[in-house]
């Protein structure tokens, strides 16, 4: 307060008593103004009060509300969700009252039908008794007939009871024998024809598994020459060159009008084969005489003799079968050089080789010793050219010499049947000849059976009206036929589908199936300008 006087009036003099009274004045005047001011200051902060008061009123009321609409709103949640299950309960009760319904329904009804049969033993079961009284009776009546006959056949035949049972005895003895010659012949019949089976089914078993080339490479004796001047050097001065080139490969050359071609001519394949590579070698150097025919004769031949061996070795590792002496490895590889109805030799007798090893294991028996009873059968043919007699013998020898066993000798000299075969692996090696030899496209003349049939099934489908081209595919199992489409349609087209195959069954004979592919296609083409 004292602070506020002197903020108003400046210092005064202790001796001036207006002054004194004026401060006075000031001093009360300025307590009021204080006690205004604090009036004032209490009146906002009551109302201030009163207005925070009524606020928070209005916010209670507000939350009280929200809190009362929420707890509504969950009490209808739980309601719904109370209700939604107390419908899906009720559901699930009468879907179970109607399965028990149902359950009794059909409780019912089996007893119904227990019932019934029930009803049904009983009646059977009495009409079985009936019918065993009866049979029981027929039976007596059977017996004493039966006793009764016997008796007035003793008095009419004058005989023992003894005596008549032997001669039925006798005859009974008669019956049997002639119904048992009969089985035999019957059970001999059926094993007859299961041995058939099996040995069918084993063949075609191991033809299946082994599939290899059945025809020769290509073995020509034809040189071809660049001109007909090389004739003339092939030939040589008097001759000369022509006849180094016959001295030094033991062949025979023929230079005739043939344009391009020179013939070599000789029994010895390898000799043969031998010529016409030095001859090739010869045509490619261009240096034609004596001296150098010798060379590349010599240097041929060494070749050739290398191929040889590198042949037979890998003919034996491919057969499996190892121990071969050194003379039998070469032999085996000369089989390459040597057909039979353009069947290569070295490829036949690796394919005999595992079929009868095949048909061993089926048999239980030595599969090694058939391989190798099956790649030697043929090693005579190697030799046929340089000895006297046939292949079988030839071979036998040669394998005899050389330290082949029994079994593997008496192959090679049994497998055309020329001696009884005593020992399995013969019989063995004989199948399996029969069947490389016998393959289809094997040997020429089946090789021209199998083309006329795939010629025949060409014709036969081109023959229909509506087909355009027939193309025989698969070795003859499958047929394509490609049909005009301006002269067919997609229903005629089925028609001649099958007529085709209606034509292959009545008039070809083939095995197995042939499948029968039709095709027509529609091509529309447009040009735009």
């Amino acid at each position: 307060m004292a602070r506020l006087i002197f903020m108003l009036h400046p210092p005064f003099a202790l001796g001036d008593t207006a002054q004194i009274v004026a401060i006075a004045v000031a001093a009360i005047a300025g307590a009021g103004v204080v006690k205004l001011l604090d009036y004032l200051r209490r009146r906002d902060a009551d109302k201030e009060a009163a207005q925070i008061i009524e606020r928070a009123e209005q916010d209670a009321k507000t939350v009280r509300k929200e809190a009362a609409i929420e707890a509504k709103e969950m009490a209808l949640q739980e309601k719904d969700r109370l209700e939604r299950e107390n419908t899906e309960i009720r559901n699930q009760l009468h879907e179970r009252e109607r399965q028990l319904d149902k359950t009794e329904d059909n409780i019912t009804l089996r007893n119904e039908q227990m019932e019934k049969q029930a009803k049904m033993v009983e009646n059977n079961q009495r009409r079985l008794a009936e019918k065993l009284e009866d049979v029981n009776r027929r039976q007596q009546e059977l017996d004493d007939l039966l006793d009764l006959e016997r008796q007035t056949m003793h008095k009419l035949s004058g005989l023992a009871p003894e005596e008549a049972e032997a001669k039925l005895l006798d005859r009974l003895e008669q019956e049997l024998v002639k119904e048992q010659g009969a089985l035999i012949m019957k059970y001999e019949k059926q094993v007859s024809e299961k041995c058939d089976a099996k040995a069918k089914e084993m063949l075609i078993t191991s033809l299946q598994r082994f599939a290899a080339a059945h025809t020769a490479e290509s073995t020509t004796s034809t040189v071809d020459i660049p001109n007909d001047e090389m004739k003339g050097r092939i030939i040589g001065r008097e001759g000369r060159n022509i006849r180094a080139l016959e001295k030094a490969t033991g062949v025979d050359v023929i230079i005739d009008d043939t344009p391009g071609v020179v013939i070599v001519s000789a029994f010895d394949p390898v000799r043969r084969e031998t010529a016409r590579i030095a001859l090739n070698k010869l045509i490619a150097d261009g240096r034609i005489h004596p001296s150098r025919i010798e060379e590349l004769v010599t240097e041929t031949e060494k070749e050739v003799e290398a191929e040889i061996r590198k042949a037979g070795e890998e003919a034996m590792q491919e057969a499996q079968v190892f121990g071969l002496h050194d003379r039998v490895i070469e032999l085996l590889g000369r089989l390459r050089y040597r057909t039979s109805y353009s069947q290569n030799v070295l490829r036949h007798s690796i394919e005999v080789a595992f079929i009868a090893s095949m048909l061993a294991e089926e048999m239980g028996m030595d599969a090694e010793l058939a391989r190798r009873a099956g790649l030697l059968h043929d090693i005579g043919k190697a030799a046929d050219h340089d000895q006297e007699g046939g292949h079988p013998k030839i071979g036998a020898d040669l394998l005899k010499r050389f330290g082949e066993g029994p079994e593997v000798v008496h192959a090679a000299l049994g497998h055309h049947d020329d001696i009884r075969p005593d020992m399995p692996y013969t019989v063995l090696t004989a199948a399996g000849d029969a069947c490389s030899a016998s393959r289809p496209g094997a040997r020429r003349e089946t090789l021209d059976r199998y083309i006329k049939r795939m010629q025949e099934l060409e014709t036969i489908a081109t023959g229909f009206t509506g087909v355009k081209q027939a193309f025989a595919i698969q070795a003859g199992r499958e047929v394509r036929v490609i049909a005009s489409a301006k002269d067919t349609t997609d229903e005629s087209s089925a028609k001649i589908c099958r007529d085709i195959a209606n034509a292959f069954e009545q008039q070809l004979t083939y095995p197995g199936e042939i499948k029968v592919t039709l095709i027509r296609e529609t091509r529309i083409t447009e040009t735009a300008h």
